[in-house]
């Protein structure tokens, strides 16, 4: 195997073996190896290097507050009244998607042993969100509420250049846009001005290996139900 073929195998592994972790170990990741690898991901492209994203790593006490803070919320107000300010999905489904997006749901919930009907199975699975999955570390992302379209598309390269520099350390991951319905509560916890967009939030940590949940495999389709070449 040649040193081309040798980075390259390497860097489609990190690739293909990420994933949406939904259970953690409680294994600390060091402040360094956090540090390294978001150094890494900046790098990251952004139109005429603007690098428009905000990260807050959250972490020990000030993680389990964050935490509290929400659940309570939950609490006392239920979800509906809680809502992220943009559009993460299609406003009216449509297949494709609608049946990608349940399949996905049911085989997790299955996994969980959350059946059809099951609203209390259902409520304390999605609370875990907000626990970052059991994970030691969590990231918060904003963006300036002042920017446009692409900018977005720039922070979405640079959260998957942090999913695939983890897994090149042996970490995992799950990015979590449900924390932006909690922008409100968040907000006073971390510092967060007003004229900042709360995105999402991140998992970062070891995989639990005996966690049911992690067991969900998601499908891909084929290059060829995607994919339109011209001239080639």
């Amino acid at each position: 195997m040649t040193a081309t073929d040798a980075a390259r195998s390497i860097v489609d592994e990190a690739i293909t073996t990420r994933k949406s972790v939904r259970a953690f170990l409680p294994t600390p990741v060091e402040r360094a190896t956090i540090e390294e690898l978001l150094a890494v991901a900046s790098r990251s492209p952004s139109g005429s290097n603007i690098q428009p994203w905000k990260v807050r790593v959250v972490a020990g006490d000030v993680k389990e507050n964050l935490t509290r803070a929400i659940l309570d919320a939950v609490a006392r107000d239920g979800f509906d009244k809680y809502q992220r300010e943009w559009n993460y999905y299609p406003v009216q489904w449509r297949e494709p998607f609608l049946g990608r997006r349940r399949k996905i749901g049911w085989d997790m919930y299955g996994l969980l042993g959350v059946g059809k009907g099951d609203h209390e199975g259902t409520h304390r699975a999605r609370l875990r969100n907000y626990e970052f999955f059991g994970a030691p570390v969590g990231m918060i992302f904003t963006l300036d509420e002042d920017i446009e379209i692409g900018s977005w598309l720039d922070l979405g390269i640079l959260l998957g250049a942090i999913m695939i520099a983890a897994r090149g350390r042996g970490l995992d991951t799950c990015p979590q846009a449900a924390f932006a319905d909690f922008h409100s509560i968040i907000r006073p916890q971390l510092g967060i001005p007003a004229n900042e967009i709360v995105i999402c939030g991140l998992a970062l940590g070891h995989i639990d290996p005996d966690a049911p949940v992690n067991e969900l495999k998601t499908q891909r389709a084929a290059v060829a139900e995607f994919t339109t070449f011209h001239g080639i």
